[in-house]
């Protein structure tokens, strides 16, 4: 479809290779967002409610294990009696049991975080499935693989890692200052002034990691983009020397992410130095005050040694909420980028079924489109195809020509007038059923990573080998298939990598033949064979083409010779029309065409 890419180059924001990226995005409502996380877990209610019985079981005995500690200093110093060996017995019973806690919660978040993540990453490849053919065109493709790959994983991250130490640590605040009110409520109030200091911090530094984080993102998605279309149109790289431009271009992307990317890491890394520094003076102010409630008789010496732990014990979850918040951050912001694609509206494919059976006559009445609102592609194109014809598509490079098929086949729709198929308005026709009677073959071959077999049944499962074997012999695969060391079950590698250009436009013809489709479109579908395989590929497409109605989209005016229509375009409109011959004796823009494709013979 090269005609098609240099008409798609006069769209505003077209993201075709070598395309410049769109700005970094940026969140419309993170409570909106989170809200919306919340609903995957809803579909594992069970898994969330064993996590949260593990979170809240492991946090009781994480909260017990300082006041063994503190009995067992008591019955040391002979202010409280009681048996030391069952005292020490159970707090290490105690520990033991919130280490297992700890190692089960592992278990279950990495599962949980699992479902999740399979769950989203199926409905965003669905999604993306299930998108126009309009945005796959207007963005990115390294972008969108982006959000499949590295913001899917980053909220895998988050939830198997950061969502328990989140539960954890909110339950373990909560239940630290209880206990350390119930011991000396005017220590443990003194013991929270640290709290404010450490929210304060807290929303100085996740204001930058936010920001940060929502860069680095989609820088990353750009510079995925750079990589795919550097590995996609390397042989055009090398020939061109384009090397250095490509590695500058890179380095320049590269280096744009390595900034946002310190900077984030920076403001994530520095949370944690912060939130030390805080719980550090809270140590200072328990030492200093629970010295002084000691003498006065206020707490015992267990006491103090049991809100030193909890101390820590209550600084820590801080501190880890603290550092998890830039990783939370990205989830989000990653989650962000996931949901717009998921809030992108689908391809419309409700519809009326095409008439099965009923004639193949297509017609374009007054059709005009444009790609962007006043900068028309199409202009008042007019023209009908009877049932069972060939008709020919020529003209200059971006005249209009696969803008007609793509509006046929409904990749995009028409501004104004109407395509008719068998009298029927195919804007009123589901996709499904259009497309169904529809096989294209493309210049830019597209075959997948699968058995030469399965690619031939792509477009009809239901084939029989007899049929397939039919349409290999129209394509002339033949000799193609022998030379395969497994025949039809030889694996195609890379999208067809292992095989010629000319061969994976020889099975891509086959696969529309074995489509047996009422309509036949064919932009430049021999381009990549050579001269002689095309002729023998013609005659066998006459057999083809009989009872069908077709449309050939070709530079070479040698293959259209034979065509019953041969319509000539230019700038979107029809400029001439008529046979072989006519067009020659009218000396026109056809004729202008062929001389200039023929110089030198006779014509």
């Amino acid at each position: 479809m090269a005609d098609n890419k240099l008409e798609e180059r006069n769209i505003p924001g077209m993201m075709n290779r070598g395309a410049r990226f769109a700005e970094a995005e940026h969140a419309e409502n993170v409570g909106s967002t989170l809200k919306r996380i919340l609903t995957y877990f809803a579909h594992e209610k069970r898994m969330v409610a064993l996590m949260l019985t593990v979170v809240v079981v492991g946090t009781v005995f994480g909260v017990y294990a300082p006041s063994l500690q503190s009995r067992a200093i008591d019955i040391i110093a002979g202010t409280k009696e009681g048996i030391l060996a069952n005292t020490l017995l159970l707090m290490l019973v105690t520990y033991l049991f919130y280490s297992g806690s700890q190692l089960f919660q592992g278990v279950i978040s990495a599962r949980l975080s699992q479902r999740i993540v399979r769950r989203m990453r199926e409905e965003l490849f669905g999604k993306i499935v299930h998108l126009p053919i309009r945005y796959l065109d207007t963005h990115s493709h390294g972008d969108v693989m982006s959000r499949m790959t590295n913001d899917i994983e980053n909220i895998s991250t988050t939830v198997s890692q950061s969502l328990p130490s989140l539960f954890s640590g909110v339950l373990t605040i909560i239940g630290t200052v209880a206990i350390m009110l119930y011991y000396c409520w005017q220590l443990a109030l003194l013991s929270c002034v640290t709290v404010l200091l450490t929210l304060l911090a807290t929303k100085i530094l996740s204001k930058k990691v936010r920001q940060f984080s929502r860069k680095r993102q989609q820088l990353l998605g750009q510079l995925n983009g750079t990589v795919e279309e550097m590995i996609s149109g390397y042989r055009t790289v090398v020939a061109y020397n384009h090397q250095d431009a490509t590695i500058e271009e890179f380095c320049t992307t590269s280096d744009s992410l390595t900034k946002a990317g310190i900077r984030t890491d920076a403001f994530s890394g520095v949370m944690g130095p912060v939130m030390n520094c805080i719980g550090n003076i809270g140590f200072v102010i328990i030492a200093a005050f629970g010295g002084y409630f000691a003498i006065r008789g206020l707490i015992s010496v267990g006491i103090i040694s049991a809100f030193i732990v909890y101390a820590k014990q209550f600084s820590r979850p801080i501190n880890e909420l603290a550092q998890i918040y830039g990783q939370l951050q990205t989830a989000i912001a990653g989650a962000e980028r996931v949901f717009t694609v998921l809030d992108e509206d689908n391809e419309f494919m409700d519809g009326n079924a095409l008439t099965e059976g009923g004639d193949a006559m297509v017609s374009f009445q007054n059709v005009n489109f444009a790609y962007v609102p006043g900068q028309p592609v199409i202009r008042n194109f007019t023209l009908t195809i009877p049932s069972g014809k060939k008709v020919a598509l020529v003209g200059s490079t971006g005249s209009g020509k696969t803008t007609i098929v793509n509006l046929l086949m409904r990749f995009y729709d028409i501004t104004s007038g109407k395509i008719l198929i068998d009298n029927q308005d195919i804007a009123e026709l589901s996709r499904k059923s259009l497309r169904k009677n529809i096989a294209i073959v493309l210049q830019d071959t597209v075959l997948f990573s699968d058995t030469v077999r399965n690619n031939l049944v792509y477009t009809n499962e239901a084939a029989t080998q007899e049929q397939i074997e039919r349409a290999v012999h129209m394509s002339r695969c033949e000799e193609l298939l022998k030379r395969l060391p497994q025949g039809y079950d030889t694996e195609l590698t890379a999208s067809g990598a292992n095989i010629s250009q000319g061969q994976r436009q020889l099975l891509a013809i086959a696969r529309a033949f074995v489509a047996d489709p009422r309509i036949l479109i064919l932009d430049e579908a021999t381009s990549n064979v050579d001269t002689r395989t095309e002729k023998a590929i013609q005659s066998a497409m006459q057999l083809a083409m009989q009872g069908r109605t077709s449309i050939v989209i070709a530079h070479r005016l040698s293959t259209i010779r034979d065509s019953d229509l041969i319509v000539v375009m230019d700038h979107g409109k029809i400029v001439e029309s008529g046979n072989h011959d006519t067009l020659l004796a009218q000396k026109g823009k056809y004729y202008e065409l062929y001389i200039t494709q023929y110089a030198g013979f006779t014509t």
